[in-house]
């Protein structure tokens, strides 16, 4: 992983998914030659609320249709990805994510470009079968771990 901010980040995920995750991006950068950043990765529910919340009740633009709980950061199954510069100063929003998808695929991962409604290109996501209310209904019954994630 070149990048130090994704790699603290990773830190914060998952503990099945950060593995995954680590494997993806490497392969995707020594791929294309590239460096990916985690713009997003793990998020409270109260964060999802507020970002939720965006273009509705606050200001700004609806960015998701996703409340909190039922979005896969908040159980630290995804990540948002942004190519960066080699330097890592300065992030190219405009990089085409559906060149990474193969890869992704390969890993197991879903991405956000193949949703229908809002889609979400910069998104990957693990769902190790799992749907995210039924990730909801394990974080709401306490099946946890001992550092707070849901049991997969």
């Amino acid at each position: 992983m070149k990048d130090a901010i994704s790699a603290k980040r990773l830190e914060q995920l998952h503990p099945k998914a950060k593995g995954i995750f680590k494997a993806f991006i490497e392969e995707c950068e020594d791929t294309f030659g590239i460096t990916l950043r985690i713009s997003q990765g793990l998020r409270t529910i109260a964060g999802q609320d507020a970002l939720y919340a965006q273009g509705r009740t606050s200001s700004g633009h609806i960015v998701t249709n996703a409340k909190g709980g039922s979005s896969f950061h908040n159980y630290g199954l995804a990540v948002d990805l942004v190519e960066m510069d080699h330097n890592g100063a300065e992030a190219n929003w405009k990089y085409d994510m559906a060149t990474l998808v193969p890869i992704a695929k390969k890993h197991g991962e879903q991405w956000g470009g193949d949703w229908i409604h809002i889609k979400d290109y910069p998104h990957f996501q693990l769902s190790f079968g799992y749907t995210w209310q039924q990730l909801f209904e394990k974080y709401q019954n306490k099946d946890v771990d001992k550092s707070g994630y849901v049991n997969l």
